[in-house]
């Protein structure tokens, strides 16, 4: 192969493509503030809330072997649209993002850890409580999520529930703060997580069908508008 011929590796295009989500963000997150600031008070329609967030938990169980992969906590991001059904519900579109990684415990002194990208995309609603300056809430969705690592990628099937609270929500900017469980129905043929090596032979070609669980907790800019 030639010295001069480059090939992006996964984790350089995991990181361009963060950036340019980030850089999306940021755009919307201006042009939604200038939408809000022409609106007049509680006569809104929509909510867009970026938000950043910290995940927690996670486990894969391998079938037919005494290993596990174990999703470390990390730091999460996404973005939430909300358009007004009644006056105390609203129809919720999530999305969010995981960077992290899976390491395996297998009771060895050396545990090869994968990179993980953890996508959330998911759609359903809120019910909300009464309350002028605080208003609590429940949020509930359903959609994929899509795991991808340096090996391989698929789409699950996955939900999620969280309960939070709206500081501000009769006026055009508020903050949402939010706890929320995850749910991911895994396949029990996926081949994500293949890991070979001189102290480790393991590959997790039949992940036991079970719940990923995760927890994350959040807090982000509701802009009305």
């Amino acid at each position: 192969m030639p010295r001069d011929t480059v090939h992006s590796s996964p984790s350089s295009q995991a990181f361009r493509l963060d950036r340019m989500i980030a850089r999306v963000f940021f755009g919307s997150l201006l042009l939604c503030c200038a939408l809000a600031a022409s609106a007049a008070d509680n006569d809104w329609r929509f909510e867009v809330t970026p938000y950043g967030g910290y995940r927690f938990g996670g486990e894969f169980e391998i079938d037919e072997a005494s290993a596990s992969y174990d999703v470390a906590d990390s730091a999460s991001f996404g973005l939430i649209l909300n358009l007004r059904h009644q006056a105390n519900t609203q129809w919720e579109l999530l999305y969010s993002n995981q960077s992290t990684d899976a390491t395996i415990d297998s009771g060895v002194a050396v545990q090869p850890t994968v990179d993980l990208d953890i996508y959330v995309l998911q759609i359903g609603g809120t019910y909300q409580g009464e309350g002028d300056k605080v208003r609590p809430y429940l949020a509930a969705t359903i959609g994929g999520t899509r795991i991808e690592t340096n090996a391989d990628s698929d789409t699950f099937f996955s939900g999620s529930i969280g309960v939070g609270l709206q500081i501000s929500p009769h006026s055009r900017i508020g903050l949402r703060l939010e706890a929320r469980a995850y749910g991911t129905l895994t396949d029990s043929d996926t081949d994500l997580f293949c890991r070979t090596g001189p102290d480790l032979n393991l590959c997790a070609i039949r992940v036991d069908g079970n719940l990923l669980g995760q927890f994350e907790t959040l807090a982000g800019i509701v802009i009305r508008f």
